[in-house]
């Protein structure tokens, strides 16, 4: 009887659980693109079609909802950094991946202090799949350098900073519709200036 009950705790999560975990996660991400971190957990519950108790048997707080999110969404982005390398030339693989960066990163402003700092945290998991986003969009950036269609004196933090900037300016509000805009003026400063003649 043991063993078996050992056995079953060494398979982990049935199909089931595994299934509903994914999919109070995508319920998730629809409810918080639309209500911004503070969204109602009952809400999320509720669209998901299960109980407020089973969504918190998955994420017992907020912050760990909130957290598997951000996981998904960067490991996500990751691996679209290299579908995008080897689909598009450099320059266009930057610009398509930094796209979707800022229209994935205006839906987490506002996130709690505790939830920054493991950002931060090196033996955290949610900053093991930040800082590989980041070597991703790093190898982008690289890329396009040395194709020469992007400035060689921007860092791949610089272009971080840009793309979440415009994410969180246009995130709500009347600048909404100008995210592609503001983007596209990112870019043209990325490029490599012109010879000036003399």
């Amino acid at each position: 009887m043991g063993r078996i009950a050992c056995g079953a705790a060494l398979r982990g999560p049935t199909a089931d659980a595994r299934r509903n975990h994914d999919h109070i996660l995508a319920t998730a991400r629809v409810v918080l693109t639309e209500q911004g971190v503070q969204a109602s957990l009952r809400d999320v519950a509720r669209r998901a079609g299960v109980g407020l108790g089973t969504l918190y048997r998955h994420f017992p707080t907020r912050d760990a909802l909130l957290e598997a999110l951000l996981r998904q969404g960067f490991d996500r982005l990751a691996e679209r950094a290299d579908e995008l390398a080897a689909d598009l030339p450099p320059a266009a693989a930057l610009g398509a991946w930094l796209r979707e960066l800022a229209a994935g990163a205006g839906v987490y402003q506002g996130l709690s202090g505790s939830l920054v700092a493991r950002l931060h945290d090196p033996e955290s998991a949610l900053s093991a799949s930040c800082t590989a986003l980041h070597a991703a969009g790093g190898r982008l950036l690289a890329s396009a350098q040395a194709d020469g269609r992007i400035r060689k004196d921007v860092a791949g933090i610089d272009v971080f900073a840009l793309a979440t900037a415009v994410a969180a300016v246009t995130e709500r509000g009347p600048l909404a519709e100008r995210r592609d805009q503001l983007l596209n003026v990112v870019l043209d400063g990325l490029r490599p200036e012109a010879p000036r003649r003399p």
